[in-house]
Order: structure tokens, then C-alpha cells, then sequence
């Protein structure tokens, strides 16, 4: 696998504990907002959560399974909702955000510029002769807190940011929790 950022996946010093949960939620969710080819490309590039099994070192295992979700957390869809300023970015290259966004409080947006007047309750396909194919959408669409921004840092980095309850409030485990399916 290539290395990114620096790093090796075997190699980053974070150790994540069983994080195959986590894992698949992330990968569920690139493929349910990504709609786009590369996000497609990317799914179905990335290995089963079951890949894992054989690893007998939990260490090990852990690194190796965060290594893959850095694969889809250092996408342009995760990073472009997770940036070190308070203005995302949109698109593959992660160019500044157009019309103007900003983070606003709670990450949800300006007056006159919140982030639901344009990304609504579902990806929505625009008409053909548009620049773009879709606007992304989901019920709870805003940026990460600044706490969790991801755009700039190592998968070491993000991997101790998620981890960390002071950043992440709980959130990150409540979050997860609530969002993945009972099956797996």
C-alpha cells in the first residue's frame, strides 16, 4: 500500500483499539454521500472489514484497519468538510467553497449562507450543462467542529483527534454507535 502523509499504515503511531466498526461506517458512508466516480472507485477499491480477521496482534490489527479508513477519511469528500479554516472546500482538488461558505455557529453555515440553502435532506443531481454533477446532501449536513479538522494532518493526527475525548466530546463513539446499522 502506499504510503500517505509520511506514514506507512503499519507504521502510524497511533494505536486505535478494534476500530472495524468504525471502519465499515466510514466506508458505508463514502459510498451513501459520494455519488461521484472517484468516491465510487475509491468503495470499491477498499477491503472488507473481515480483511482484517487474520491479524492476531491487536496493535496490529488496529493500526492496519485505521490505515485503510484513512484511504476514504482523506478523500476529498471527508476533507472538504473537515478544514483547518472556517470556509470548506468542495470538489476533488478541494478548491474554496462557491458560492462563499463559511463556518458559521455550529459549523452549519452564515446568516444568508447556511449550508442547508443549497445541500439539502439528499444528494440532489443537477440539470444537464451544469458545471457539476450533483450537490451533496444529508439531513445533518455542516462542517466538523474546528476541534476536528482534518485537512493538513497525518492519519496519526486524525487518528489521536478521534480518539481524544477532550476534542471529540464523547461524539465520536455516541456518533458512530448511532449511525451503524445493527448488522454490523
Amino acid at each position: 500500500m502506499p504510503a500517505r502523509g509520511g506514514s506507512r499504515p503499519g507504521s502510524l503511531s497511533c494505536k486505535c483499539g478494534s476500530l472495524r466498526r468504525f471502519a465499515a461506517y466510514t466506508i458505508i458512508s463514502l459510498v451513501a454521500i459520494g455519488s461521484g466516480s472517484r468516491a465510487e472507485n475509491l468503495a470499491q477499491g477498499l477491503s472488507d472489514p473481515s480483511a482484517f480477521d487474520s491479524i492476531q496482534d491487536p496493535a496490529v490489527r488496529s493500526r492496519a484497519i485505521f490505515g485503510e479508513m484513512a484511504r476514504v477519511i482523506e478523500s476529498p469528500r471527508c476533507m472538504n468538510c473537515h478544514p483547518a479554516t472556517n470556509r470548506p472546500t468542495q470538489g476533488n482538488n478541494r478548491h474554496q467553497h462557491v458560492p462563499f461558505a463559511g463556518r458559521g455557529e455550529g459549523g452549519v453555515g452564515v446568516a444568508g449562507g447556511a449550508c442547508r440553502e443549497c445541500h439539502g435532506e439528499a444528494n440532489f443531481t443537477v440539470q444537464e450543462g451544469a458545471s457539476y454533477r450533483s450537490i451533496p446532501g444529508h439531513p445533518r449536513w455542516g462542517l466538523a467542529p474546528i476541534e476536528m479538522a482534518w485537512q493538513g494532518k497525518t492519519p496519526g493526527e486524525i487518528c489521536r483527534q478521534l480518539k481524544d475525548p477532550g476534542r471529540n466530546g464523547g461524539a465520536v463513539s455516541n456518533f458512530y454507535k448511532s449511525m451503524l446499522p445493527r448488522t454490523i
